[in-house]
This record gives structure tokens, C-alpha cells and sequence, in this order.
């Protein structure tokens, strides 16, 4: 054998040795991506309506594409805390953003945050949807949101209401509702629906603005009442409270949203990839029962369409903030 023709073939076989025999399950052969694990960062605390569907799609992901795509809660400080580590983590692919509305109204809402949700991500999709229940605790005697109203205005001072915590889209409507009616009621805000939940139930604050996927439980339970949803149509897990228009009040829907975001500049074949498996992911009939009986309504499509939705959700409730003289430190 020739030098030359040894040396191609001792360099091809020391290739042959290094690559794997095997490729991953879900993995097809000659495909870059994903090569190791993948990190999804939740800026909230788990089991609550941004970390459900995270886990989900983060199961789908690591057995279609073959390498764990593993959930991490960085809570903190209204999500600024897990959304900054995103913000700076490589543009590579090893790193997804899973988070909700507080991506475009904590620059509103704070003095300073550490990343732009415009100019430090990029939208990969929007997932899923949720309403918002406003709710009172059982002894509060108001059985809708025109009599909740007389109430307050009749007892000022001695009401308040909890939210999921301080810029939720929870807060804001709670918010909202007291601009609008120029109601004397103070806000208390909790780590996350779970705990806001949880005051209302046990009536240290009588009134709630919460998801439906926390709620619901508890108002079936007799635990709650649902005067409304904060949407524009029924919630599928409780089909039978009113819409907040239904109810009397048209205008003041607002709808909590899980959207998936990589940090700018990550590769377009990537983010590509990321869309469609999530995209896919969505048509499936359980995930449709599961989602539906938490309360989530699947949305899906592009990340233009995302985009889309990221200003005008931004651009909204920097006006409530405005006008509520909402501000945090």
C-alpha cells in the first residue's frame, strides 16, 4: 500500500472509531442537533401554568429528537432572575427560554431589568393560553362582579385581593379592575396561583385573580367562587362561569400565555426545528384532553406570529402599568 493511500485510510478509520456505532433513539443519522443535553429554563416555580406545559413539551422534545431537553425553575424576582440567565446563556441551541407574559411587561413594571424581550430573544412559538379566574371566598357576599363592586365601594379600606404576584398578568387585571372602577382595594401579591389560591381559600385575602388551572380545583370544591373568567371565551375547565364581558364588563379580558423564546441569533435551522417538533407536539389528541382539563388552550404557529403577539401584549400593559402608577424596585 502506497504512504498516501495508508495514511487515508488510517485517518478514516480513527475517524470511524470516534463517531458513535449508534445513533440516539429519535436521533437520525447526520443530524447536528441536539449532540448532548439541552437546557429549559422556567423563571417560576414548578407545577404551576407555566411549568405544565414546559414539561410536556420538554418530554416530546427529548423523545423525538433523541437527548434530554431538561427543566430548570429559576424562580425570582417576577421571573427577571431565570429570564436574565437566558438572556445571556450562548445562542447555540442548548438553551430555551419557556415563560409568560412577564417576558414584555417587566420592563414596563421595573425600574431596571437585565434583558430586552425584544433585542435578546427570539420567538420560537406560542404555546398555550390561559385564563385568569376572578374569584371571592365563599363569605364574601357577592355572587357577581356588579354586586362584588357595590361591596367594595360600600366597605372601603377592608378589601383586598391577591394575584400571583407582583406583574402577572394576574396582578394587572387585578389592577385594571380597580383603575377602571376606582375601587379602594389593596393588593397582595403571592409566589405565584398556587399560594394566591391558597389566601382566598383560607380567606386571609378575599378575592383572587388566579389561573383557571388553580382554580378550577378549588371552586368545584366549593371552595371558591368563580364570579368570572378573564377571557374572551369560556374556559374549558370551568364552562360554566361567565366571561368577564358575559358578566357585564367587556374590555377587561386578559389572557396569561406560555411562549417558547431561544436567545437571539441562535441558527434559523435550529429555531426552525424547534417550531415544528413543538408545533407537531400540539396535535396530539391526549395532550389536547390534558391541557383542556388544566385549563390551557393550545395555540401554536409561527414565531412571527409570536412576535406579533409579544408587542401588542407589551404595548398593552405598559398602558395599565402607566395608569395604575404601577412600579417595582
Amino acid at each position: 500500500m502506497k504512504r498516501r493511500q495508508f495514511l487515508q485510510f488510517s485517518a478514516a478509520a480513527a475517524a470511524g472509531l470516534a463517531a458513535p456505532q449508534l445513533a440516539a433513539p429519535g436521533v437520525a443519522w447526520g443530524q447536528s442537533y441536539p449532540t448532548r443535553p439541552v437546557r429549559i429554563i422556567v423563571p417560576f416555580g414548578p407545577g404551576g401554568p407555566t411549568d405544565i406545559p414546559a414539561r410536556f413539551i420538554a418530554q416530546r422534545l427529548t423523545e423525538n429528537l433523541g437527548r434530554n431537553f431538561l427543566v430548570e425553575n429559576i424562580a425570582g424576582a417576577s421571573s427577571n432572575i431565570g429570564t436574565a440567565q437566558a438572556a445571556r446563556a450562548m445562542a447555540d441551541g442548548y438553551t430555551i427560554l419557556i415563560t409568560v407574559n412577564n417576558l414584555v411587561i417587566n420592563p414596563s413594571l421595573f425600574e431596571k431589568v437585565s434583558f430586552d424581550p425584544y433585542k435578546d430573544f427570539d420567538p420560537i412559538v406560542l404555546a398555550v393560553t390561559f385564563a385568569s379566574a376572578f374569584a371571592v371566598h365563599p363569605s364574601v357576599p357577592a355572587k357577581t362582579v356588579k354586586e362584588l363592586i357595590e361591596v367594595i365601594r360600600a366597605n372601603p379600606g377592608k378589601y383586598s385581593y391577591a394575584s400571583a404576584g407582583l406583574g402577572t398578568p394576574s396582578h394587572l387585571l387585578g389592577e385594571q379592575f380597580r383603575v377602571t372602577h376606582d375601587l379602594d382595594i389593596v393588593h397582595v401579591p403571592y409566589g405565584g396561583s398556587g399560594p394566591a389560591i391558597t389566601a382566598t381559600v383560607s380567606g386571609h385575602t378575599p378575592i383572587c385573580f388566579a389561573s383557571i388551572t388553580t382554580a378550577a380545583p378549588q371552586a368545584k370544591d366549593g371552595k371558591l367562587r368563580v364570579l368570572a373568567v378573564m377571557s374572551k371565551k369560556p374556559s374549558s375547565s370551568m364552562p360554566e362561569a361567565p366571561t368577564i364581558a358575559a358578566a357585564g364588563f367587556p374590555g377587561m379580558e386578559g389572557e396569561g400565555w406560555v411562549g417558547v423564546l431561544v436567545p437571539a441569533g441562535t441558527p434559523k435551522d435550529i429555531a426552525a426545528l424547534l417550531n415544528k417538533q413543538i408545533n407537531e407536539a400540539m396535535t396530539l389528541p391526549e395532550l389536547k384532553e390534558k391541557f383542556a382539563a388544566a385549563g390551557l388552550d393550545i395555540i401554536g404557529g409561527t414565531p412571527e406570529d409570536f412576535a406579533g403577539i409579544m408587542r401588542t401584549e407589551g404595548e398593552r400593559w405598559a398602558k395599565v402599568i402607566k395608569a395604575a402608577g404601577v412600579k417595582a424596585k
